[in-house]
């Protein structure tokens, strides 16, 4: 099923971010905008939810510092314990002073590896994937918006060109 959308483009940040802020109170549904360097504040003034990759790191990270935990805990403890400088290592509380650089070591790269394949799961960047961007100059120099059009091509048109739009182009847009 085709439908139609529209194209604005912008050649400036600021320029876009008010644009952004005046189609939103004109009460339109702005389906994505693509752009060539993450915009401070353009997530907020689009009405997107917070992200809440954040939580994902802390229990990556809780994870990772329960596995160094317990791998130390049987490596150096049960399996196979060993009498260092003459300090027996008949407890895992004992050590564990010896050990805080391997649990934060681990905490960092269980949160770190895991929110990288989170991040990737979660914008469905698969190896191989073929680009969604419907414009190869949102990677160099301008900012495109895209809006859906609901039998109200002209008022868009001119609300756009309102805004500051550099230029403007009615696209059919096709479901994936």
């Amino acid at each position: 099923m085709a439908s139609k959308a529209i194209h604005a483009y912008y050649d400036d940040d600021d320029v876009l971010m008010l644009a952004v802020k005046k189609v939103k109170a004109a009460k339109h549904h702005i389906e994505e905008v693509y752009c060539p360097f993450p915009v401070h504040g353009l997530d907020k003034a689009m009405g997107l939810a917070p992200t809440r990759l954040a939580i994902t790191a802390f229990i990556y990270g809780c994870v990772g510092i329960s596995v160094a935990t317990l791998m130390m805990n049987y490596i150096m403890i049960e399996d196979w314990p060993q009498d260092i400088g003459g300090k027996p290592s008949f407890s895992y509380l004992e050590n564990m002073p010896a050990f805080v650089p391997i649990m934060f070591e681990l905490t960092v790269f269980f949160a770190a590896h895991l929110m990288v394949i989170t991040f990737y799961m979660r914008s469905r960047l698969w190896p191989f994937k073929e680009a969604e961007n419907p414009d190869v100059r949102t990677t160099d120099d301008h900012f495109l918006m895209e809006i859906d059009i609901h039998d109200n091509e002209k008022e868009l048109k001119d609300l756009l060109l309102d805004t500051g739009a550099v230029e403007i182009n009615i696209v059919e847009k096709t479901s994936h």
